[in-house]
């Protein structure tokens, strides 16, 4: 597990509270510039969050059978881009009260990049003395991910007109030191059945889909006791996403061909895990960081069917890249 060094010194001051910093832009300002360093180096997470939640919801634009079920387990590998494990920090545009030592810029790592020899200043009037002092502190490290793997369980089932619905729901697990939970639902129409023609399995299907879905995902690393101020051991971020999109396929046999475009819309938010009297000042103040994505992507993908089951490989491209495989059992 990687030993993720938050800025001890400067978190201990939003403990201080009213009583110290009462009054004082110092409070106000620091406080900025720290949910500044924390958005860059968890917003990236979030992103990739709501790629994951978005793949792999419906295979094929055909629908299964009025009341046939289909149970599948999925696999999702998110690819992360070298552009989202390090995010540029600006003096002076970014951060205010903090700058970067010995520079007037610096790439930090994201909760995806690596370990970091960046170093921050800060210089500040102290409240207690009224003295100016001036602190040092290093850059926080990411967990070093190039990918990572997400299972998850889901349930479909046909309905009447052409239809069909999907549930999934996963619970707290572990995967390589990142926890994930998620659950959702989506719904799916088939269009090709209004064509006046005859109906024949191979033909071409169109199709269109809307899903909702929730993906917590909690980056962990170790203990951090800043008495008598919190005790932080990890960052949780939370996703809530839609998803709008259209779907086509074409069965040759038992080989299927299939394709998607559609539209994601997230909203996220962050959450300092841990204990202590400060840790609900910085959250409520991290609430603050929420905020909403639209984002375009592409499927592309090859299902092959054999007696009850299928196996389904999809891509997903978006600004991340996700592979998707699955195992469904038709009953």
């Amino acid at each position: 597990m990687k030993n993720l060094r938050v800025p001890l010194l400067v978190f201990s001051f939003l403990g201080i509270g009213q009583t110290a910093f009462a009054q004082d832009d110092q409070q106000t300002q620091l406080i900025n510039d720290m949910l500044v360093i924390a958005d860059k180096f968890a917003a990236p997470g979030a992103e990739g969050a709501a790629i994951q939640t978005s793949a792999g919801w419906f295979s094929s634009a055909s629908t299964l059978d009025k009341w046939k079920f289909e149970v599948s387990l999925h696999g999702n590998g998110l690819f992360v881009p070298s552009g989202k494990k390090n995010a540029l920090i600006t003096n002076d545009r970014d951060i205010k009260l903090v700058n970067v030592k010995g520079s007037n810029n610096a790439l930090i790592p994201t909760v995806y990049g690596g370990d970091t020899n960046v170093m921050f200043e800060l210089e500040f009037r102290n409240p207690l003395n009224g003295n100016v002092e001036t602190k040092e502190f290093e850059a926080i490290d990411g967990l070093d991910k190039g990918m990572l793997l997400h299972p998850y369980p889901q349930v479909t089932v046909g309905l009447p007109y052409g239809t069909e619905v999907a549930v999934r729901f996963l619970p707290p697990i572990m995967v390589n030191d990142i926890g994930f939970s998620t659950y959702g639902a989506g719904i799916k129409h088939n269009f090709s059945q209004y064509i006046e023609r005859r109906f024949d399995p191979e033909d071409f299907q169109f199709a269109a889909a809307a899903t909702y879905s929730n993906f917590k995902v909690d980056y962990a690393f170790s203990q951090l006791s800043i008495p008598p101020f919190m005790e932080l051991n990890r960052i949780d971020v939370n996703a809530d996403l839609w998803l709008f999109q259209v779907l086509g396929s074409k069965l040759y046999d038992s080989f299927e061909v299939f394709g998607a475009l559609g539209v994601t819309l997230s909203q996220f938010d962050y959450k300092m895990g841990g204990t202590g009297p400060a840790l609900p000042l910085l959250n409520q103040e991290l609430m603050n960081l929420h905020g909403n994505s639209t984002k375009f992507k592409g499927d592309i993908g090859f299902n092959y069917y054999f007696s009850n089951f299928k196996i389904s490989s999809m891509f997903t491209a978006s600004n991340f890249f996700n592979a998707n495989i699955g195992l469904h059992y038709r009953i």
